[in-house]
């Protein structure tokens, strides 16, 4: 049996203090919500609710695709629950935040995936939270105008789709979605008016290359998306997709420098980026990027 790769010292780092996540904690059972923080094992999880804030999962904890790098659970799928979306503006009030991400699981069993449930969870928010920006985090809608429209016209001031890998790749990490299908969804909202920011996010160490990764920021350049994340891919468990590379800090510097040669209009790279980490400082960049006069 093969002997599994330590991790390299650059992914070392202390345990962050723990300020609200108790709190955080406690306010996500008390309202019987999911996040993609925990259901996802996402390494930032304590540094995030610590900071007081969290990623919203909407339409259940259960997915209908099965990406072999995700941890969310998959199988059979419960109907969408009606009082989420008011149950996640009053998380979104009593948190007080100023910016909120939305992700969902991907529902491929709902005719609309899921769109008509995120559109109103914005709305809520909008409702209930006047002046707090929001992002939604979107699963492909198998390239829906329609259910992306739906998503849109709720207004989100951030649409994100994450291409999560290569081309090359997906028959082996994302089987059920396509490449071409996901660049289709981000071309429609980047046509839309008024027009979202656009987002995508790239795990990179699934066994990618540096060429296909800089296709791959064209391609999305192609589509018209803003803002870039990169990630290390950090596998949930030895049933998931295997970790191929640990990508030192400093191709991520480069790859910064890359996407933003090639025009993106801000990029968070490093091992412990997620596509919804910090997400309110690339959307304030973006938005200096096309008004000089405002800053973060």
């Amino acid at each position: 049996m093969p002997q599994k790769t330590p991790k390299p010292r650059w992914l070392s780092r202390r345990l962050p203090a723990p300020g609200q996540s108790r709190a955080v904690s406690e306010l996500l059972v008390g309202l019987s919500l999911n996040t993609v923080c925990q259901e996802a094992e996402c390494p930032n999880q304590g540094e995030c609710f610590g900071r007081g804030t969290a990623t919203f999962l909407l339409l259940g904890p259960t997915c209908t695709r099965r990406c072999t790098f995700c941890a969310v659970t998959k199988g059979t799928t419960a109907p969408p629950d009606e009082g989420e979306p008011e149950r996640v503006a009053e998380a979104v009030a009593r948190l007080g935040v100023s910016f909120c991400v939305l992700t969902m699981v991907t529902r491929d069993d709902l005719p609309d995936g899921g769109a008509g449930l995120v559109a109103r969870t914005v709305a809520a928010i909008r409702d209930r939270c006047p002046g707090v920006r929001v992002e939604a985090l979107v699963s492909d809608f198998q390239a829906s105008a329609e259910a992306l429209s739906t998503v849109l016209k709720a207004g989100p001031e951030v649409l994100n789709h994450n291409l999560e890998t290569v081309a090359r790749l997906y028959p082996g990490v994302r089987p059920q979605a396509d490449y071409d299908l996901s660049l289709r969804l981000l071309a429609l909202a980047d046509a839309a008016r008024p027009r979202p920011v656009t987002k995508s996010g790239l795990m990179l160490g699934l066994g990618e290359d540096r060429s296909e990764v800089l296709n791959t920021m064209d391609d999305l350049r192609s589509a018209g998306c803003d803002l870039l994340t990169f990630g290390q891919y950090l596998a949930p468990s030895a049933s998931h997709h295997t970790v191929v590379r640990y990508v030192p800090p400093e191709e991520f510097d480069q790859l910064t420098e890359e996407a933003l040669k090639r025009g993106f209009a801000a990029v968070a790279s490093g091992p412990y980026v997620r596509s919804s980490y910090k997400a309110d400082r690339l959307y304030y960049m973006a938005l200096a990027a096309r008004t000089p006069s405002i800053t973060a």
